[in-house]
């Protein structure tokens, strides 16, 4: 007997981020919100302080606008929790949708992290890799 199987569900990496993320700074914008340069910017992305992705094809790479809290800085917890999903294997897409879903926290993690509940989003972090 044949149990008919059920589509898994989406990987991280093809979720629309353009559908799933309100607000996209560019790397000028993102550079004024944080009162550095956009080569800056861009160090902070490839050292796992911020994260980037092209939302929508034909774009340029964007970085989430709820990244930057409203000191203009990295939201608090932010590097160690993209550090933690990067050592893992996730890309900044997938870092970006898994930090952007509502998967088994009261909440998007985003959210959990401008609310200051960072390590509980950190422990589910490091419990994807068991």
């Amino acid at each position: 007997m044949m149990v008919p199987m059920t589509d898994p569900a989406p990987r991280l990496a093809d979720v629309d981020l353009a559908a799933l993320v309100e607000e996209w700074l560019d790397w000028d914008a993102a550079a004024a919100a944080l009162g550095v340069t956009p080569a800056k910017v861009r160090t902070m992305v490839r050292d796992h302080q911020l994260a980037s992705a092209v939302p929508e094809p034909g774009r340029g790479p964007r970085i989430p606008a709820l990244f930057i809290d409203a000191e203009g800085l990295p939201v608090k917890g932010l590097p160690g929790l993209l550090t933690s999903l990067h050592d893992q294997g996730f890309d900044d897409r997938e870092c970006i949708a898994w930090i952007f879903l509502d998967a088994d926290l009261p909440g998007r993690p985003i959210d959990a992290l401008h609310e200051n509940r960072g390590s509980e989003v950190k422990r589910r972090a490091q419990a994807l890799g068991f």
